[in-house]
């Protein structure tokens, strides 16, 4: 089964560039790049789903090929609807590259990673405990906590010679003691607090459909309601769950040293410089952050700035 996905905006897409930030990290579980595919799970009406995603140039889309069901067909609109927001395939980057051609940082970025989408994170769970998994702790290091929290309490599929992951639900989560997480090196304290998100969404208490229904105060006021959950990881989920288009990681750390060396400034700026220099953002403080991210793109990492602390 072939689904064709449309892309908003196709002159301002660029499937190479997308390929470029999904393939950063080879310690990267939950998605392969493989020859210019992208091999992803899914879940669909509680069942596993292995697509296989690449570029039609002719129609101007990208086409998802399922290529795993488990059981029972999967609906082509979930999947292009699962796709599209994982890849904001339904972006439309005209007014934020008008904005960001006049802009002193943001204007030679744009040039160069022109079609550069924001990359998000489709399951609420995922991101919020991916931003408690990496606190004061090297990227490395969290993409290898995450790895052993996704084999121990998600599902795994072997789909040709490859292994293939979905990631997690919270009531596995919080049917498991916190313990079991700190045997694989989480700190006590954010083994408690993804016990803590677990729970709240499992009763229904943290609802993603609710959150994308806020305004954006709103929103960023209900998540900090949460323990563990501070102003970045709030602004890391409304940014790449929710999208907001006016989420601002202001504590970014890799933020920081972007603006710094756009700037060439000696010293990487405090937290009220940033503050300035972002200040006009707006609505586009969303794809600012992401493409200052992704100017410190290398083969095979990419430095995502988590705070110092929250």
């Amino acid at each position: 089964m072939k689904i064709q996905l449309p892309v908003t905006d196709h002159s301002n897409f660029s499937y190479t560039a997308c390929l470029g930030f999904l393939g950063r990290s080879d310690r990267e579980c939950l998605h392969q790049v493989v020859d210019g595919r992208i091999y992803k799970m899914m879940v669909y009406e509680g069942q596993p789903v292995l697509l296989c995603i690449t570029e039609d140039r002719e129609q101007q889309s990208l086409v998802a090929e399922v290529l795993y069901t488990g059981e029972g067909a999967v609906s082509a609109e979930a999947v292009r609807g699962y796709v599209t927001q994982w890849l904001h395939l339904d972006a439309d980057l005209r007014s934020f590259y008008a904005f960001a051609a006049v802009d002193p940082v943001l204007g030679p970025l744009v040039a160069r990673y022109k079609g550069l989408r924001l990359i998000g994170i489709p399951d609420l769970f995922e991101a919020l405990t991916w931003t408690i998994t990496g606190q004061q702790i090297s990227l490395p290091f969290a993409y290898t906590l995450r790895k052993r929290f996704v084999t121990a309490f998600g599902y795994a599929l072997e789909h040709g010679g490859a292994t293939h992951y979905v990631y997690p639900v919270p009531e596995v989560v919080t049917a498991v003691p916190a313990e079991w997480m700190t045997d694989m090196q989480y700190s006590r304290g954010k083994a408690a607090y993804i016990h803590v998100i677990a729970a709240a969404m499992a009763s229904g208490q943290l609802d993603g459909q609710r959150l994308k229904e806020m305004g954006y105060s709103d929103a960023l006021q209900y998540l900090r309601s949460f323990k563990g959950i501070g102003n970045w990881s709030a602004n890391y989920v409304l940014m790449k769950y929710a999208r907001f288009p006016e989420a601002l990681p202001l504590e970014d750390a890799g933020l920081h040293n972007a603006l710094r060396r756009q700037l060439a400034l000696p010293a990487k700026p405090t937290l009220k410089e940033v503050s300035a220099l972002t200040a006009h953002w707006g609505e586009h403080a969303a794809y600012a952050t992401f493409y200052l991210w992704y100017s410190f793109l290398e083969p095979g990492k990419l430095p995502l700035g988590y705070p110092d602390a929250e």
